[in-house]
């Protein structure tokens, strides 16, 4: 698991700052190939051929022989952080993670310029919303809940996991908010941890909020690329959260990744409730709202990340 793995390094290196390596590639559970899901990665990307110069088996031999028998096999010398990013296809190495150069930027949810916004198609940029009451609503249904397509799963299938094109069996849903900046015009580099911090309400006790961060091609074409999910209980009583329907405020960790959102391409963030057989359904059938407004602004939070 990406986190776990992220954070047993930084652990690690709270510890000692030797003898420590992290390496991220575009793989899913187990699969170290050149693909996964419906992208291709290029040869350079795969165990086998590691940035083009060696596989993973050699990479592990060159580590111990140095650490175990002393060797001097160059792995020292090399990197601590080894990232593949994405949309380039490139690896690049780093000194820390997260990298100490990131920008932390909140990109807004908001639904200027749509006639209707009662399912959320809906803008996403880096500007505070300006309304005084902005809110998209969907309604969870534990009986018809949002597939998983792709993503870091576990379960049995065949290519059930890694990038898959959201458009049609999720994105077309009615209970699935979307937000999408226009397309860009320059290249945008999204490396590090990722979260979703929402206001949302619920006319239920209990209510799940899931998070997806896509990557929109110019012809419409949705892959994600990493998503979360947190479960909120609601307190209807008569302190300052009470009173049914009242916004609370929700974080969600999407965990992390390293993809450049190239131009002509937009980037997307869907809300909703479900993301089944990944995260098991919540069973309160509830309506769900997701505030956006100049008091209460609802936003993703982006690693952004300026080239070297």
């Amino acid at each position: 698991m990406l986190d776990s793995t992220i954070a047993n390094y930084q652990g690690m290196q709270q510890k000692s700052n030797h003898c420590q390596r992290l390496i991220i590639g575009p793989w899913t559970h187990g699969d170290f190939g050149s693909a996964a899901g419906e992208r291709e990665f290029g040869i350079k990307a795969s165990e086998g051929f590691l940035n083009g110069k060696e596989d993973l088996t050699n990479l592990h031999i060159r580590w111990f022989d140095h650490w175990l028998k002393g060797i001097d096999s160059g792995v020292e010398k090399e990197a601590p952080v080894q990232i593949f990013v994405m949309g380039i296809n490139q690896w690049r190495d780093e000194q820390e993670w997260p990298l100490a150069r990131t920008a932390y930027t909140p990109y807004y949810f908001d639904s200027r310029g749509h006639a209707n916004s009662l399912h959320g198609d809906g803008v996403l940029s880096t500007e505070k919303p300006v309304s005084e009451n902005g809110a998209d609503t969907f309604v969870h249904d534990p009986s018809n809940p949002v597939p998983t397509i792709g993503g870091q799963t576990l379960y049995r299938g065949v290519a059930t996991a890694g990038p898959r094109n959201q458009q049609y069996l999720v994105e077309s849903r009615e209970d699935v908010l979307i937000y999408t900046t226009k397309p860009l015009e320059s290249a945008v580099e999204v490396t590090g941890p990722v979260k979703v911090k929402l206001w949302a309400s619920t006319d239920s006790v209990q209510a799940d909020f899931t998070a997806k961060l896509v990557d929109v091609l110019p012809d419409g074409t949705a892959y994600n690329l990493t998503d979360g999910v947190s479960r909120v209980t609601f307190n209807h009583g008569d302190d300052e959260n009470g009173g049914s329907g009242q916004p609370v405020w929700v974080e969600i960790d999407l965990w992390a990744t390293s993809n450049v959102f190239l131009p002509g391409h937009a980037i997307r963030v869907e809300i909703t409730s479900s993301n089944h057989p990944k995260i098991d359904v919540n069973q309160h059938k509830a309506v769900q709202t997701i505030h956006h407004d100049q008091h209460r602004p609802s936003h993703i939070l982006l690693p952004i990340v300026e080239a070297k």
